[in-house]
């Protein structure tokens, strides 16, 4: 293995708060997270214990209010947590991305009594969240979702199947998005719903090709009851407030990219300049030096790119498109600087001996979810040039 250690990204942050709150994962993440990541990837061990640490810490409510338990801190810090998270440990930093944006609909949209109720616990106690937005036959076409919520007088009956959902088997609470009424967007509603609650199954976790630290799994929903108390804003408003959610979890997602991005940059970098062959290093070599130049210039470009999103949200300005945009971009660079890593290290970067194979599979999963990159240039296009005429 290459002697060479990467350097710490150099950060511009807003507040002497928001250093310390970096140098702090970061002490974490050398303490804690780094030095099993490999082992527990390769054996599938899903890092509960970890989450719990990093409640404790106060790193799972970090971008909501201080009032219920939230670190007050903006998006702009926020995201550079979880990138540094994920380059770490993407099941770490996804997981915590995930957490956040299964918090949203209740810090956003519930009453203040649910908010006093829930949300000290779900942001800072220990707990964990899913986010329940996918099925087996709507993932992209979200609007079309078939889960049902029937009203039986104070509650609500839950009945359906949800797909691809990240802790599924080991949330503590689900942000469940169900049919409420009829067909479309404008008939689905928000619901929070217990991890333990009767009728609530997990299959079994999907068998796949990265992160395979954290499981995705089906819930099944067997007439699961919800009182109407834990019903997340208006009947009908659930799909305004999932794609509100997306909104600012895309933003997780890009800076978990750049974060499994940076990772293989530094991965590849040490090892160009550890290496030698023909008896000098082969970092001296014009063709792999062009190589780190493009994968440093991409990862610089995609950090901006997310930095500039989540200054427009902490602003309070739309930033739909520009979630979007880093979103593409941001999973797009991870994708390419992971298989850039891998050619670097040549017949090295294809053995698990070195975390750049790892990468490269994670990295693929991130153009996929919430919301595949196909969606985002949608999405920019509506946003550039209108709806699509039909």
């Amino acid at each position: 293995m290459p002697d060479r250690a990467p350097q710490p990204v150099d950060r511009i942050l807003p507040t002497e708060e928001a250093r310390d709150l970096i140098t702090l994962v970061r002490e974490i993440v050398q303490r804690e997270i780094a030095p099993r990541a490999a082992e527990e990837e390769d054996a599938g061990h899903f890092p509960r214990e970890l989450f719990s640490l990093l409640s404790e810490s106060g790193l799972l409510g970090l971008p909501y209010d201080s009032e219920y338990g939230g670190g007050d801190q903006p998006y702009e810090v926020y995201l550079q947590v979880l990138e540094e998270l994920a380059a770490a440990r993407l099941t770490v930093g996804l997981g915590v991305s995930v957490h956040s944006l299964a918090c949203h609909a209740l810090a956003n949209y519930g009453t203040k009594e649910q908010q006093g109720e829930h949300l000290a616990a779900i942001l800072g106690g220990g707990l964990l969240g899913a986010y329940c937005l996918s099925e087996p036959s709507s993932g992209s076409d979200a609007a079309s979702l078939r889960t049902k919520a029937v009203r039986d007088g104070d509650d609500w009956v839950i009945t359906g199947t949800k797909a691809w959902i990240t802790h599924g088997g080991v949330a503590d609470f689900c942000t469940v998005l169900a049919r409420s009424g009829g067909e479309g967007a404008r008939g689905i509603t928000a619901f929070l719903v217990p991890g333990d609650a009767e009728g609530l199954s997990a299959a079994a976790p999907e068998k796949k090709m990265g992160m395979k630290g954290s499981p995705t799994a089906q819930l099944h929903f067997d007439g699961v009851r919800v009182p109407d108390s834990r019903r997340i804003g208006d009947e009908g408003q659930g799909f305004a407030i999932a794609l509100s959610a997306l909104d600012s979890g895309r933003l997780g997602i890009a800076a978990c990219a750049i974060g499994v991005a940076q990772a293989a940059l530094d991965e590849a970098l040490a090892y160009a300049t550890d290496r030698k062959q023909f008896g000098r290093p082969i970092a001296d070599f014009q063709g792999l030096r062009f190589m780190l130049a493009d994968m440093a210039t991409k990862v610089e470009a995609g950090r901006a790119l997310y930095l500039a999103a989540a200054r427009l949200r902490d602003a309070g300005r739309p930033f739909s498109r520009q979630a979007a945009m880093a979103k593409l971009f941001c999973t797009d660079t991870a994708m390419q600087v992971t298989t850039d890593a891998v050619q670097i290290l040549g017949g090295y970067g294809y053995t698990a001996d070195f975390p750049v194979e790892r990468l490269m599979r994670e990295a693929k999963v991130l153009q996929i979810v919430e919301g595949t990159n196909q969606i985002q240039r949608m999405v920019i296009a509506r946003h550039l040039a209108g709806p699509e005429s039909h």
